[in-house]
């Protein structure tokens, strides 16, 4: 599933978060402080629920919440390659290792849920009454947006190309949709800039959390 649709009339409120990297404690904090709804509010992730950070499998768990909807990141991406015997070093040199100390019941549950990582969208677009706002890990690569129109999906997970022409004064707006939400790269604070939000804070490295609400 390359793309899914969700329609914002369903919901409350509707936040988006950067990348988490295990940070659950931080997360759960955070959305008691907004007084996110879990009955009537949706919290959309840029992907990265795991690595680096304390709590990799209580963010996997976060899967299992109907409030919940997550596009898949460049670390979810080495996991599942890891587990299919691709490459799993490079999964563990950047932030996997916790994977290996698991033992039982808990590595049963946890490998269970990082392969259920397959089924998560590459790309969500969430369409509003007067908006479409498409959320992906890294970069949507296309100058104009379609839904279900084939991109390269590396770099949808990858890509520092456009943030890096973003850094250097040569910013351009995505055609076709309002807004596009990314994570990826930690920046000190969120940047704005076009039709485009980069929300990865770093919270993992101690910088805060971003939360944005976008209904």
């Amino acid at each position: 599933m390359f793309y899914q649709m969700l329609s914002a009339e369903q919901w409350r409120h509707i936040w988006v978060v950067g990348d988490l990297h295990g940070c659950r404690a931080r997360l759960d904090a955070l959305l008691r402080q907004k007084r996110f709804d879990p009955q009537q509010d949706l919290l959309l992730s840029v992907g990265d629920l795991i690595d680096r950070g304390p709590d990799s499998p209580g963010c996997l768990q976060l899967l299992d919440e109907p409030w919940f909807r997550c596009v898949r990141g460049n670390h979810e991406q080495m996991a599942l390659a890891a587990l299919r015997g691709d490459d799993p070093l490079l999964w563990r040199m950047n932030g996997g290792e916790w994977f290996w100390q698991l033992r039982g019941a808990q590595l049963i549950r946890v490998r269970h849920q990082l392969k259920r990582c397959a089924d998560l969208p590459w790309v969500l677009h969430l369409r509003f009454a007067d908006r479409v706002v498409v959320i992906a890990h890294a970069d949507y690569p296309a100058s104009h947006y379609q839904l279900n129109q084939p991109v390269d999906w590396h770099q949808v997970v990858w890509s520092r190309d456009r943030l890096a022409q973003h850094q250097r004064g040569r910013s351009a707006e995505i055609d076709g949709a309002s807004a596009f939400y990314f994570g990826h790269t930690p920046l000190e604070q969120p940047l704005d800039v076009a039709n485009q939000h980069y929300i990865d804070t770093g919270a993992v490295f101690g910088n805060r959390l971003t939360l944005v609400r976008l209904q």
